[in-house]
């Protein structure tokens, strides 16, 4: 062959391994955008009704941490460990009747016992006594918690005397209907067994909602549309009547 020809196939030669590289890079951007696709599939979808009117995914709302893990279920032995104890606990005082001084009396005295044991016992078998920490409660930790529930408190009183003082008669409505349906539910079970059913509640039907949050949203926008409706009409026979009768009692005095 002549340089000529030479210098002609080095040409196709470069010109065939740049088609090569370009392809590869071509296949690592789209697989590279096929791998960013499950993180943006677990955002939120935009411009779509979200129940609560909330823009963060259910495990950013409920804090991120170990307790919004433990309530959707992240690592089920953990989970599971605390239903467990729930369940027990409900067993031991609903079922069994059980008493809860008698219960902490009861696992005082076997912890007392097996420590007394263990440490008179170390001394014939030549192993080292049980090293038990100091347990002292941190003034931080304790100031910390009284002033997030001071907090809580003044929250929640202030937003009651919000509604009962203001003139949001929409929600004035929603709070006294929750009220009384929290009451008529409460005159039917023990405390206990309230709180119990309201653990069981956050541990199944929010793992349900964020499993099936779509379809969820979809028929609570519908639902939330509906008693718009309805209470446009409830405005319009009954509270708009209230509003007049009061105006014109005002004008009469």
């Amino acid at each position: 062959m002549t340089g000529h020809e030479y210098m002609s196939m080095d040409k196709v030669a470069g010109k065939i391994s740049d088609g090569f590289s370009s392809s590869s890079s071509s296949s690592s951007s789209s697989s590279g955008s096929d791998d960013d696709t499950p993180s943006h599939s677990k955002s939120l979808k935009p411009n779509v009704y979200r129940l609560f009117g909330r823009e963060k995914p259910l495990h950013q709302v409920l804090g991120a941490g170990k307790p919004a893990d433990v309530l959707l279920w992240r690592n089920k032995g953990i989970s599971g460990s605390v239903f467990g104890c729930a369940t027990a606990l409900w067993v031991l005082f609903e079922l069994l009747d059980y008493h809860l001084i008698t219960l902490i009396c009861h696992i005082l005295i076997l912890t007392l016992i097996t420590l007394f044991l263990w440490s008179h016992v170390s001394n014939f078998i030549d192993k080292p006594p049980p090293n038990i920490p100091d347990a002292v409660f941190p003034d931080k930790c304790v100031l910390e918690v009284a002033s997030i529930v001071r907090y809580k408190m003044n929250q929640a009183l202030g937003h009651l005397r919000h509604i009962a003082f203001g003139s949001d008669v929409k929600s004035f409505l929603a709070v006294v209907c929750g009220l009384w349906m929290v009451s008529v539910i409460g005159s039917c079970f023990k405390f206990l067994t309230l709180v119990y059913i309201v653990f069981v509640l956050l541990h199944t039907v929010l793992v349900m909602y964020e499993k099936y949050e779509d379809k969820v949203d979809s028929f609570s926008e519908k639902a939330i549309i509906e008693l718009k409706k309805q209470y446009v009409e409830f405005d319009k026979k009954v509270l708009s009547k209230i509003h007049k009768g009061k105006l014109k009692e005002k004008k009469k005095d």
